[in-house]
């Protein structure tokens, strides 16, 4: 635990930094506040849960990588991040993709979560369950997401135009929930033994914690 106490303070202060850097001069106020407000508000979860229930160090990479995509998306709105410029230009795209790796994202990482949740609070004992209750979980939030976003563009009106970042596509909502799948089904296929691994040392902390808390 102790050893990666530096990679996580590392992990922490790139992702403050870069909310702060996001926060200075973004492309529209509004939309920096909708796309980082999941960053922000997960960041102190994770600190204040960071010693009863440790997670994986697999896990706070990942969570700390989504939050960089989320800010980057918040400073630029995602129609205009440069490095989806640089991959429209290199795989000849007819609209930014940058808002598709959010979403990549959006299904990996709660997936992920959900999977570690599940099994280290052993609430579930198969992992195969605990692989299709975790696409569910992500699959679920990736809707959510989608019906925030329609009632942002009904609140808001042509205000939501960039935190919707349609680029005129009428199928994008169903491309985001598609990519939440897509990174869903690769969290469960590539990154579960890593996951397991990790998740053994932790299990004692987390038995612990449930001790007390029953």
């Amino acid at each position: 635990m102790t050893q990666r106490r530096p990679l996580l303070i590392a992990l922490g202060l790139v992702v403050l930094g870069a909310l702060v850097w996001s926060g200075l001069a973004p492309y529209d106020r509004g939309t920096w506040v909708l796309e980082v407000a999941p960053a922000v508000i997960a960041a102190p979860v994770l600190l204040a849960t960071g010693r009863r229930y440790p997670l994986t160090t697999l896990l706070y990479v990942l969570i700390a990588l989504h939050m960089l995509v989320l800010i980057l998306g918040g400073a630029y709105t995602y129609a205009r991040v440069p490095l989806g410029f640089w991959m429209q230009e290199a795989l000849h795209l007819g609209r930014n993709p940058y808002d598709r790796i959010g979403h990549l994202m959006q299904g990996l990482v709660p997936a992920m979560v959900a999977r570690e949740l599940l099994l280290q609070r052993a609430y579930l004992t198969s992992r195969r369950m605990a692989a299709f209750l975790s696409v569910c979980v992500a699959m679920a939030i990736s809707a959510v997401y989608e019906l925030l976003e329609w009632w942002a563009a009904l609140a808001l009106g042509q205000g939501a135009d960039q935190f919707l970042g349609t680029q005129g596509d009428p199928w994008d909502t169903q491309s985001d929930m598609f990519m939440a799948l897509i990174g869903a089904t690769l969290a469960m296929a590539l990154l579960a033994r890593w996951q397991d691994r990790q998740m053994r040392p932790l299990a004692g902390a987390w038995l612990t914690s449930a001790s007390r808390a029953s």
